[in-house]
């Protein structure tokens, strides 16, 4: 028994990815609904106008998370759904608000914890065709203050706020590869704006700076009379040097958690961006002004923590890193000197479990950062050819308990053996869902969702096999 007698364990979605109902009761258009509609975008030609029906079903959803024992659920709030068109003199949409707070009170009454993200990277598409949504200094973290403030006040039962999902995805693949909305890149053949020298760092800059909004008004005007807890999620791999017997293979694994991780995480705790990033960007890294160190740092209640896989990470030797470069000059594999491999492949070309990298990077942030109580808000894994199996093999997903399974443990191992201070864990995902470019060929779900046949569910093994895993590991009072 290594975990405290009341951890919390459940399961984490996304709004644009399971609610569909993108034109029900007063909803405005997203970023994602504009990136969709452009072809080539999506994989499959997909979007998220149905997805899972959730916004549909809240009842049934709550009704899985209860049949599995879950003693927590994530979830996004659709901005859209809020203020149609954004900004912080546009008409609040009660019917938007009217849902997540029964879908909230429900959740509690079910004996599960709710955590709220505020934004999991659909924008109102009203926003960005008014200034460039996240990319203005002066509007963004203004309008999205005030957002946050109406979501505070509407449900003060929600005790565990998160700001922002992955920043870093936003700003990189928002904004420097283009492969998620609004799709801007330097690449003209992807895209007719962007700048992926620089527009990424703005991006980065303005989500902490909205973040740090938002964390002052939720401490300032609620938390005193509501007594929750505010923070933001970040994302990040593990990293081992290809080869550990080279310092500068050592260092550059450091560096790509720098350039993913402590880009967000060293502002918050630290008051300003990691040696490592302002030695290779320069002034394409925004500076801070004494007012921006005073709202961003401290601003963290809980470190949000989405992790799923692990790289083996090597030096280039004499090489300038192109103005485009995002992850620190450096090379990423599965594979290391010796020909060790990271893990078995699944249906992801960029994850492959390891467990093992798990409890490194849980360690390196709680010694990094001053050991804060940490959620781990996003764990869990694709597996190779499951969109093509019958659905009989689907739910049989042996694979994926076998990555919960190593995955928690490694966990718990780091709450027990190494001290880290670890209060959550929710699996990724609940539902079979729309995984954003990779549209629905790809499934992360631990419930098969059945797209053609009126998104019926059908909770796979993984689902039945968390509850009995984190029974044996949590202490029993």
């Amino acid at each position: 028994m290594s975990l405290p007698k009341d951890f919390l364990w459940g399961f984490a979605t996304a709004s644009y990815q399971v609610e569909g109902a993108v034109d029900k009761d007063g909803r405005g258009p997203s970023t994602w609904d504009a990136f969709c509609a452009q072809p080539g975008k999506v994989a499959d030609g997909s979007d998220g106008s149905v997805a899972c029906d959730s916004y549909n079903r809240t009842k049934e959803d709550i009704d899985l998370l209860k049949s599995v024992g879950a003693k927590c659920y994530r979830f996004s709030i659709s901005w859209s759904r809020i203020i149609p068109l954004g900004g912080r003199n546009d008409p609040v949409n009660q019917k938007g608000i009217d849902h997540y707070v029964k879908f909230t009170d429900d959740l509690i009454e079910a004996g599960i914890e709710p955590f709220i993200t505020l934004f999991h990277w659909d924008l109102p598409l009203g926003l960005y065709e008014r200034y460039g949504g996240i990319l203005s200094k002066e509007e963004f973290p203004l309008d999205y203050e005030n957002y946050a403030r109406i979501l505070f006040k509407a449900i003060p039962k929600c005790k565990h706020w998160i700001t922002f999902n992955e920043p870093w995805c936003s700003s990189i693949l928002g904004y420097n590869t283009g492969l998620h909305a609004p799709g801007h890149t330097s690449d003209r053949s992807r895209s007719p704006v962007g700048d992926s020298a620089r527009d990424c760092w703005i991006a980065g800059h303005n989500l902490l700076l909205a973040h740090g909004r938002a964390v002052k008004a939720y401490r300032e005007e609620f938390k005193p009379t509501q007594g929750g807890e505010i923070g933001i999620t970040l994302n990040g791999d593990a990293t081992f040097p290809w080869d550990p017997e080279d310092p500068e293979d050592v260092e550059a694994a450091n560096r790509k958690i720098e350039f993913a991780i402590s880009w967000f995480a060293d502002p918050i705790y630290h008051g300003d961006y990691p040696a490592s990033m302002r030695k290779q960007l320069g002034d394409r890294l925004p500076s801070w002004t004494p007012e921006e160190i005073a709202l961003v740092q401290g601003s963290n209640d809980f470190y949000g923590m989405n992790h799923y896989t692990a790289n083996y990470v090597r030096h280039k030797k004499g090489v300038t890193p192109p103005p485009e470069d995002f992850v620190g000059n450096l090379d990423t594999g599965f594979v290391s000197k010796s020909g060790d491999v990271i893990g078995p492949e699944t249906q992801s070309a960029w994850l492959r479990p390891c467990p093992r990298g798990f409890r490194d990077l849980l360690v390196w942030l709680s010694r990094r950062y001053g050991g804060p109580k940490i959620y781990v808000t996003e764990n869990g894994t694709s597996v190779k050819g499951e969109n093509d199996m019958p659905v009989g093999r689907i739910v049989e997903d042996d694979f994926r308990v076998r990555y919960f399974d190593g995955y928690v443990r490694a966990m718990a191992e780091a709450c027990a053996q190494d001290g880290v201070d670890v209060r959550g864990y929710m699996g990724w995902s609940l539902l079979d869902n729309f995984e954003w470019a990779e549209g629905y060929e790809t499934r992360f779900g631990v419930t098969y969702v059945d797209y053609a046949n009126d998104q019926k569910r059908y909770p796979k093994k993984s689902a039945r096999a968390m509850k009995p895993l984190f029974d044996s590991l949590i202490k029993q009072d």
